[in-house]
């Protein structure tokens, strides 16, 4: 089935909600996803709510029922929205001749205005327009149909394709009672499409971060065995310090080798060890056993190392093989973002509002939350006091130097343990406490991070925090590198 609305199915929603919110005002807009809003209008005896998507899939018009959940800040375009919009009355909802824009005039504190919803499949936008049709805010990047800061009339856009279906026409409740029947049957529709659009765009995500990961931890193995291959030579090494123990009297310095009979073989065969002539017959003794320390340490802490790592290789390469046979489902404690269908979403025109991403070290945590570590004094102060959300997880190696943590949470949700721990360990590795291998991490919810007045940047004051005892965990340290995230 097509999924953008013809001409004829647009003129049929029009026709039905016209009535329904002419000269009601706007209570409230909301921009529940970088492609769409809502506008809450209050008509008489009853709140109405109108969704306008220039999603490239799913472009529509219509009422809901339910409204969908929106993020806890406004991003630009609907801040700007809320500011012209606030109290203005609908004038007028109409359908432009022979093309698939609603035009949406409305009657302000400041003046008139026209929301623009140009619902033409991949070129769907939303425009603020005055009266004169010049731009005031738009939701996407300017396109064609801009000239001059103006947005052209529709006269100038060309033709909209002949296309007359009408699929939604027939739907009422069951009783026959519903006012909106187009706009009910629309909503069931596409929020069922959408749920399918946010799956793919969710496993398309998960299926980039899971080939980054593969190809770092595949580096790292490579890396390991290539250091463990190297250790391996040294597998004899306490042998010939023993023998060179044995023989100290033999021995002198600026010696380039020493013949030795060797005791550890039946055969008694005589050995040429290699000397440093610089050293002492004592040095060179304490270097072979240094060496033979070496590959034990290589056995003991190397070799678990690739274990982990090539188990959590089979893990992602098993989690790829099920996205690629569809049978893949996200854990229910990992938070799926909204499909960001165009994220190159520009904000209203002339507006000082961008959307900061920051510079951080980024992360994900096992259960594939977002964890942000700051890299100076600079970096800590954005991200703790511009970046992070008030309820997002904050975290800091206690008593000493180092670098702010946010672990982005969604609003009213806990932290999943491991992921607390992840970010504990990165806090630790990334403060003066690394050295020690061990230490104490507070955390607290951002909201009760305070900025301390007249000290340097980074200096914050916490309230209400906990803490965490956290030690070292290689295999952890290994997890996390291999899911790092690069910085913008």
């Amino acid at each position: 089935m097509p999924l953008s609305l013809s001409e004829a199915e647009i003129g049929a929603v029009v026709a039905e909600i016209r009535p329904a919110v002419l000269h009601g005002w706007i209570q409230r807009v909301y921009q529940p996803s970088d492609y769409g809003i809502v506008l809450e209008i209050r008509a008489p005896g009853r709140t109405l709510d109108l969704l306008i998507s220039a999603h490239p899939g799913t472009t529509r018009l219509h009422l809901v029922r339910k409204k969908p959940a929106n993020p806890i800040h406004p991003p630009a375009f609907c801040q700007y929205l809320r500011a012209r919009l606030h109290g203005a009355r609908v004038d007028n909802v109409r359908l432009v001749p022979h093309d698939r824009i609603v035009e949406v005039g409305l009657h302000g504190k400041e003046g008139a205005y026209i929301l623009i919803a140009e619902l033409t499949g991949r070129s769907a936008n939303l425009w603020l327009v005055d009266t004169a049709r010049k731009i005031l805010a738009r939701l996407r990047p300017a396109a064609t149909n801009v000239q001059d800061g103006l947005l052209r009339p529709e006269s100038q856009r060309g033709p909209s394709p002949s296309v007359t279906r009408h699929r939604f026409v027939t739907t009422t409740d069951d009783d026959g009672s519903d006012e909106f029947p187009i706009s009910r049957a629309m909503e069931a529709h596409y929020t069922d499409r959408e749920q399918q659009i946010l799956q793919e765009s969710t496993q398309r995500e998960r299926t980039l971060v899971l080939k980054r990961a593969v190809k770092k931890l595949t580096r790292r193995i490579e890396a390991l065995e290539s250091d463990l291959a190297k250790a391996e030579r040294y597998r004899g090494y306490a042998r010939y310090g023993d023998l060179i123990k044995a023989n100290l009297a033999q021995v002198r310095k600026g010696q380039t080798e020493a013949s030795l009979i060797d005791y550890f073989d039946e055969a008694l065969p005589t050995l040429s060890l290699p000397l440093d002539p610089v050293k002492s017959p004592q040095s060179n003794m304490e270097e072979y056993f240094r060496k033979y320390r070496k590959y034990l340490t290589a056995q003991s802490e190397i070799a678990p190392r690739i274990a982990t790592a090539q188990a959590e290789l089979i893990r992602i390469r098993q989690e790829l093989d099920s996205i690629e046979r569809s049978t893949w489902t996200p854990p229910h404690d990992r938070p799926v973002r909204r499909a960001n269908v165009d994220a190159r979403s520009a904000p209203p025109s002339g507006s000082r509002h961008t959307q900061r991403k920051g510079p951080f070290r980024r992360f994900q945590s096992t259960d594939g939350y977002h964890i942000y570590v700051g890299c100076n004094a600079r970096e800590n102060e954005e991200l703790t006091h511009r970046f992070a959300n008030s309820d997002d997880v904050w975290l800091h190696a206690r008593g000493v130097p180092g670098s702010h943590v946010i672990v982005r949470v969604p609003k009213g949700s806990e932290i999943p343990p491991e992921t607390l721990r992840d970010a504990a360990t990165l806090a630790l590795i990334y403060s003066d406490l690394k050295k020690s291998g061990k230490g104490e991490v507070i955390y607290t919810r951002k909201k009760w991070v305070r900025k301390t007045k007249g000290h340097s940047a980074g200096t914050v004051s916490v309230t209400q925090e906990k803490s965490l005892f956290v030690q070292l965990d290689r295999a952890r340290m290994d997890r996390l590198k291999g899911l790092r995230e690069e910085r913008p």
